[in-house]
């Protein structure tokens, strides 16, 4: 289930303080000078066991007061359009401003959920001069403090009641596009995700049937030629809205997000000549998060000057940025000039196959006990380390549960070494892989 809020508001109330806060770590840059997040953050919440995605609309830096709330006013509305649910954020130390009633007005004919959100009420006195927001006129207003996380939890449990548990919903799902493997084009606007869409299908559209997106903004198109099968899902310029003038960064990013979760395999397009961007770096990460198969493809690539080790250096300068995670199959690609883009497919169905692979109890435990012999965990405080068996779990993404003795003890390094030799041993090229350790 793929469930996003968005938290709007204008400048310096707070919202990059709560984001953390519901993030659980400190991920936007705060500070009391406004509009200091220039870039959109994201990521995910987990509360009692439900996620949804998290966007911080942030604040603009700009000259005149005019084109500030302009701005502002454009992100409350592709905020509307894009997330599920709003949380309003309003600040109780500067009571109602102008700013705040013109956001309120437009969030009130929305027929979102919206969340208002009082901010900085840590005493008494502010819970008094809180109770003017009541005259905004929402059903749903939240008391709290995202310094020191009072109040944080009734939001929260305000939130994840709207999100659907993933087993009642299973059922409405189209069975074929349930078996079939997913791919979704995510990366930054321009990089050609339109025409390596185009490229797939080509001319051969009436072969192609569209089936109706369960979330109504990405558009999936069943795939069925040259003896491959599967659902594409598209992020690119979806339907342009005549009454939203586009922030294309931000609509490409909830529209990312919103895609991955749905997808198994992340097709994650850049542009040779800019190289990975923070932003790419941000949906990268945020895809391994939540476990989904990845395969970069370096689109443009036919405009490049090339030498002898072109395609080699570029790889390795990419990998140093992608790291820790870099056993990522890299493709270089022209989707205009159809340039290795069905290789690149290829190598999605194998990403696929691989994020689906089960490796029988017996043999999985023959080849790590062998590498665990090998090395063996350190000593902690005298005591040794003894690691019983292994067996997979039954996740998507391929996890494994180490049973031992003293689990709270095994560090990061000795970690990424089972995970090395799980990759050398098994093949998990593009997809994450997840270990734990527990008490036998």
């Amino acid at each position: 289930m793929s469930f996003t809020v968005a938290i709007a508001g204008r400048p310096n109330v707070g919202k990059s303080t709560l984001f953390n806060r519901l993030l659980e770590q400190r991920k936007a840059i705060i500070d009391d000078v406004s509009g200091v997040t220039r870039d959109r953050q994201y990521g995910v919440a987990d509360w009692n066991g439900k996620k949804f995605n998290v966007i911080d609309t942030g604040g603009f830096v700009s000259g005149s007061d005019d084109v500030f709330e302009k701005e502002i006013r454009k992100q409350v509305h592709i905020a509307i359009e894009e997330a599920n649910a709003i949380i309003f954020m309003v600040d109780t130390t500067t009571g109602i401003t102008n700013l705040d009633e013109s956001m309120a007005d437009v969030l009130r004919k929305s027929n979102k959920p919206v969340f208002l959100a009082v901010n900085k009420v840590d005493n008494h006195s502010r819970m008094l001069e809180a109770s003017e927001f009541y005259s905004l006129g929402f059903e749903h207003i939240f008391f709290l403090s995202s310094i020191t996380g009072s109040g944080t939890g009734e939001l929260l449990d305000a939130i994840t009641a709207l999100i659907v548990d993933e087993n009642d919903a299973d059922g409405q799902k189209d069975p074929e596009e349930k078996t079939l493997p997913k791919f979704a084009i995510i990366g930054q606007p321009n990089v050609g995700k339109s025409s390596l869409l185009n490229a797939l299908i080509g001319q051969e559209r009436s072969i192609v049937s569209t089936i109706a997106g369960t979330t109504r903004d990405s558009i999936h198109t069943h795939y069925n030629l040259f003896n491959k099968e599967f659902v594409l899902i598209d992020t690119a310029g979806i339907r342009k809205k005549a009454k939203v003038h586009e922030d294309l960064e931000f609509y490409s990013v909830i529209r990312a997000i919103k895609a991955m979760d749905e997808a198994d395999v992340c097709l994650l397009l850049l542009d040779a000549e800019k190289g990975i961007t923070a932003q790419d770096l941000s949906i990268f990460s945020l895809a391994v998060k939540k476990g989904k198969g990845i395969v970069v493809l370096v689109n443009k690539w036919d405009k490049m000057e090339k030498e002898t080790n072109t395609a080699k250096e570029y790889e390795k300068k990419l990998k140093q940025k992608l790291a820790p995670f870099t056993d990522v199959p890299v493709l270089f690609i022209s989707a205009i000039e159809k340039q290795r883009i069905f290789k690149g497919i290829e190598v999605a169905l194998d990403v696929y196959d691989n994020r689906e692979r089960k490796i029988p109890g017996a043999q999985l435990n023959e080849v790590m006990l062998k590498a665990i012999e090998g090395y063996h965990p350190p000593v902690v405080r005298g005591n040794a380390i003894k690691i019983k068996y292994v067996s997979q779990l039954p996740t998507h993404t391929p996890s494994f549960a180490f049973f031992c003795n003293y689990p709270d003890d095994i560090k990061t390094p000795y970690r990424n070494y089972l995970e090395n030799k799980l990759r050398e041993n098994f093949n998990f090229s593009g997809v994450p892989v997840r270990i734990f350790f527990r008490k036998k």
